[in-house]
């Protein structure tokens, strides 16, 4: 019987982070807390211990987009990766790495290019942007830099070849430690230009 449970509740499991899935590849979700509870209502499950682990939603996300239009899902992430790279020549004087599903191959028709810069000061990036033409809107986003420790950081959202850039500012000495990947707890992935152009390269 208990077995049998166990089997039961890794499907619940298995079946929630599918839905939880669709809706960040469909809807644009971002946030996996949000995916997550939105799917266990959709499907009516609340028990807290059915709920899968972010790594859990992001192997389901992968799962969905391979089944789901493979050979579009390419033609997208090539799209995005090139955008990116685009936004990061023009922001190469701040260091940009690449960050979050676009360079994990994650990312869904509704993502956001991801990238972290390194300045002194936010308005170095500000006027960066103001001298290609580029419009772009202030934002803050609050990230763990430590597994104890949230902090706030500034960014700037503008679009790029069509495609939205979020670019977070971090200070100077920021590169040599990422912030926490709320998805594993790890520090994040970051890819200079070269190891994105790579990847396109690689990938075409």
């Amino acid at each position: 019987m208990a077995k049998r449970s166990a089997s039961g509740n890794d499907r619940a499991r298995q079946i929630l982070a599918q839905e939880a899935a669709r809706i960040i590849v469909e809807q644009g979700v971002q946030d996996y807390r949000l995916a997550k509870t939105k799917a266990a209502e959709r499907l009516g499950m609340t028990e807290r211990g059915s709920l899968p682990g972010n790594s859990e939603i992001e192997a389901a996300v992968t799962e969905h987009l391979q089944i789901f239009g493979r050979e579009r899902h390419f033609d997208l992430l090539q799209s995005l990766r090139r955008a990116a790279l685009s936004a990061m020549d023009i922001l190469s004087p701040f260091e940009p790495r690449l960050v979050g599903p676009v360079l994990h191959g994650t990312a869904g028709v509704s993502s956001v290019i991801n990238l972290h810069v390194f300045s002194d000061t936010p308005e170095l990036i500000a006027m960066r942007l103001d001298d290609v033409r580029l419009a772009y809107k202030p934002y803050e986003r609050r990230l763990k830099s430590r597994r104890d420790r949230l902090e706030t950081y500034a960014g700037f959202r503008f679009f790029q070849d069509d495609s939205s850039v979020e670019a977070t500012v971090f200070p100077v000495d920021g590169m040599r430690q990422a912030p926490i990947s709320p998805v594993d707890g790890k520090p994040m992935m970051r890819a200079d230009q070269s190891a994105v152009r790579k990847l396109l390269n690689d990938s075409g």
